[in-house]
């Protein structure tokens, strides 16, 4: 294997923020079985943490109050990210998201690994991150951006800071059978920013808030056929006070509602967290 001058092995932690489709439109399907998208992504201050050292071989431990049942082997995409630089590390994953929950963990940490590879070997990532799954180029970027495309197509798309509530019912949505369960595949898609600039977007929470109500998630209803659980979640949160939108990310089954505070998302967060003390539940701002 070849060997690689390394920076400093006590390298810092790396946040591996998650991943929320505040939009997401279904506009196609390519004949490889790709299909295409058109999203508003955002990014939490909510997250797993990612720490890489030099080791004798390739190892991955997972620790943190959602490790159980996440692979450490290279089934793994935070191994699959590091393998191609050809050194061998250990990999320490502190797990704080839910898996398959649309919030994109995985790839989210898979990019901070690609991050921390970087810095370790002071060179870029020696692949495409799209190689990893359609999620890692933006979550490589991981701010607010346009993601078009499989997932390859990205450009930024500044946000005002929106504050959320976050929640999963704790069970796993694949995403194979939520793609299989929706019914068109040919969607419009997103209406065009009306108000100058993609960047007036980060001088009007109200505008912002207005032009991403007027917008979907076309997976929405097909995760719901595929389990209910996620029609409860968007229920229970419709019914917060103050909150000015609702929506499920990704491919489910976290779902969002957005508030015009910090304050308002942190209360909402622990009334929902009291009534369904079984639901991952938190309070977070998107960027």
């Amino acid at each position: 294997m070849a060997t690689t001058e390394v920076s400093d092995p006590a390298l810092a932690p790396v946040f591996a923020p998650a991943k929320i489709n505040l939009t997401l439109h279904v506009t196609g399907q390519r004949a490889d079985g790709y299909h295409l998208l058109d999203s508003i992504v955002a990014f939490a201050d909510v997250g797993d943490v990612i720490r890489v050292r030099p080791s004798d071989q390739m190892r991955l431990t997972v620790t943190g109050p959602k490790a159980s049942g996440v692979p450490t082997d290279r089934s793994n995409l935070c191994w699959r990210a590091a393998e191609p630089f050809d050194l061998p590390v250990a990999i320490e994953l502190e797990k704080h998201l839910p898996a398959a929950a649309g919030i994109g963990g995985g790839s989210s940490d898979a990019a901070a690994v690609i991050r921390a590879m970087e810095t370790l070997t002071g060179r870029a990532a020696p692949f495409d991150p799209i190689e990893l799954g359609a999620d890692l180029p933006v979550c490589c970027h991981a701010s607010a951006a346009h993601m078009q495309g499989i997932g390859e197509q990205l450009r930024p798309w500044p946000l005002p800071r929106l504050h959320a509530v976050l929640v999963n019912p704790g069970i796993e949505v694949p995403t194979g059978p939520v793609f299989a369960a929706l019914p068109q595949k040919t969607n419009p898609a997103m209406q065009p920013w009306p108000h100058g600039a993609p960047q007036m977007a980060a001088k009007s929470v109200a505008h912002t808030l207005h032009w991403l109500a007027q917008q979907r998630n076309d997976l929405q209803l097909a995760a719901i056929s595929v389990r209910s659980e996620v029609g409860d979640v968007l229920n229970a949160l419709s019914g917060l006070h103050q909150q000015q939108l609702v929506r499920m990310s990704g491919s489910g089954a976290t779902c969002f509602a957005l508030f015009l505070t910090r304050d308002q998302a942190q209360t909402a967060a622990q009334r929902l967290q009291t009534a369904h003390p079984g639901w991952w539940v938190t309070a977070c701002t998107l960027s």
